[in-house]
């Protein structure tokens, strides 16, 4: 058994996520920050919840909630410089990339968004399948601007009703 100060532990991991290996300090994973950051600067889906919907580098849809998953809306977060040659695990060096994309980006350094387009999954949503979606997901649609909100599956149902009567609204098709 492994003593807390024993090499085989502190190579596995350390408190900000990132492992060390010989002697190698700098953090491999992104820390939350970093994340939000990120998130904050991917574009914004229009007439998405920017909370819960963004594009990628490639332009691609992405749900917040599908990260580090598999599929057509499932995103990670990216190092921009490969850590591997050097890249930081830091805001300015992150993006979000489909799970796909990423994947065929690999450890390149220089690609460009018409080739991280080329990697991307071929399935393009309606607005109403992202609707069905972000339903499914979250229990409800909310749509920015307006500020109004689809009825949730409980308010479907009538197992619940909204203290907010003019939360609920209808989307258009």
């Amino acid at each position: 058994m492994s003593s807390p100060s024993s090499p085989s532990r502190s190579r596995a991991a350390n408190s900000d996520g990132g492992a060390k290996k010989n002697g190698d300090e700098r953090p491999r994973f992104f820390d939350s920050k970093a994340k939000s950051r990120c998130w904050a600067a991917a574009d914004v889906v229009p007439g998405r919840h920017p909370e819960r919907w963004r594009r990628d580098a490639a332009g691609n849809v992405v749900c917040k909630r599908f990260c580090n998953c598999q599929g057509c809306l499932c995103f990670e977060y990216d190092h921009i410089v490969p850590f591997s040659k050097g890249g930081e695990s830091t805001a300015e060096n992150c993006q979000i990339l489909q799970t796909r994309v990423n994947r065929f980006k690999s450890d390149k350094e220089v690609v460009d968004a018409t080739q991280l387009k080329g990697y991307s999954c071929d399935i393009q949503f309606t607005d109403k399948e992202l609707d069905i979606i972000e339903m499914a997901v979250y229990g409800d649609v909310i749509r920015p601007g307006n500020q109004c909100k689809c009825k949730t599956v409980a308010e479907m149902l009538g197992t619940y009703k909204s203290k907010d009567p003019k939360a609920p609204c209808k989307l258009p098709h």
